[in-house]
């Protein structure tokens, strides 16, 4: 907000916050923010940890998580906290704090960036989720080419947020994986970042997601609509491939295929628009157009 570039580090005050934070503060304020996403349309939330960065802030934000979001990620590799060694926090993230987690989490997450962790500790980090039973994610490729996209998709992570600075081999790696490049529009308008080649990657045969990455610090919005229209008015796609992302892109960054998609045996998770057709979700920016949500077949907003 003060015009000065992004850099990883941010989250100092955030992981303060949430350490002096009580467990019905945090409970409340993920709450709002779910219910908020709900009323816009939002019908299943992943969240990460990751503001904690010790071992019982970590367990305390994931169970909170978890009775609230659908799929939760920890992200412990989030930041090596001041003051701390390198090798010491793997360790940790690796050990004690992997273990405390585990029964509240599906995903093990990494932000493998110039500021954050290198292609090797992110790497452990991955192969330590891996063998205790979690599924991979990765952010990757944020600020710099930082390898985070490549290490996804040798891995076989689901996915890999980011993607803003993509090499012509990054972009032919995604689109001959199934690791999906989930794109957070809102994130790069904020940081002042740019924007992803979305359309390289469809161009390639990506499959890309949209998501909010709601958080604090740098894209505290929870309209998938807003996304949604920066993409459509800012990264080259048209309303169909945006709104694919935003929906089924973003459950195959999941692993799901009962939600984000309209078929027998699905969940019946609907967003109704008072709008004529769907193109002006991204035609009338800013616009609250939510009818109606509802969720496994029941109405909720």
């Amino acid at each position: 907000m003060s015009g000065q570039p992004y850099a990883a580090g941010g989250i100092a005050t955030t992981v303060a916050a949430t350490r002096a934070a009580t467990d019905d503060e945090l409970a409340g304020n993920l709450r709002r923010l779910r219910e908020e996403a709900q009323s816009q349309g939002t019908t299943f939330l992943e969240t990460k940890t990751g503001y904690g960065l010790d071992v019982e802030t970590e367990r305390r934000s994931a169970r909170i998580a978890a009775e609230q979001a659908d799929v939760v990620s920890y992200l412990g590799a989030h930041l090596v906290p001041p003051g701390t060694d390198v090798r010491d926090y793997l360790d940790l993230v690796t050990g004690p704090m992997l273990e405390a987690v585990l029964p509240y989490v599906s995903f093990i997450d990494v932000f493998c960036e110039t500021g954050a962790f290198d292609v090797e500790q992110s790497r452990e980090v991955l192969l330590a989720g891996r063998a205790a039973g979690l599924a991979l994610r990765v952010h990757g490729n944020q600020l710099g080419h930082s390898g985070g996209v490549a290490l996804a998709v040798e891995l076989g992570a689901a996915s890999v947020d980011h993607c803003a600075y993509l090499s012509d081999s990054d972009i032919a790696a995604l689109a001959g994986s199934d690791t999906v490049a989930t794109l957070l529009p809102a994130c790069d308008l904020s940081t002042r970042q740019p924007f992803p080649p979305a359309r390289a990657l469809l161009d390639a045969g990506a499959t890309i997601a949209i998501a909010t990455n709601c958080n604090p610090g740098s894209s505290y919005t929870t309209s998938m609509q807003f996304c949604i229209a920066t993409a459509v008015l800012q990264m080259q796609l048209t309303i169909d491939e945006a709104i694919y992302a935003a929906t089924r892109g973003a459950a195959r960054a999941l692993g799901r295929d009962d939600v984000g998609l309209l078929r027998v045996g699905g969940r019946a998770d609907l967003q109704v628009l008072a709008a004529p057709s769907v193109s002006h979700t991204a035609y009338r920016p800013g616009v609250p157009l939510t009818a109606e949500v509802w969720r496994a077949g029941i109405r909720v907003a």
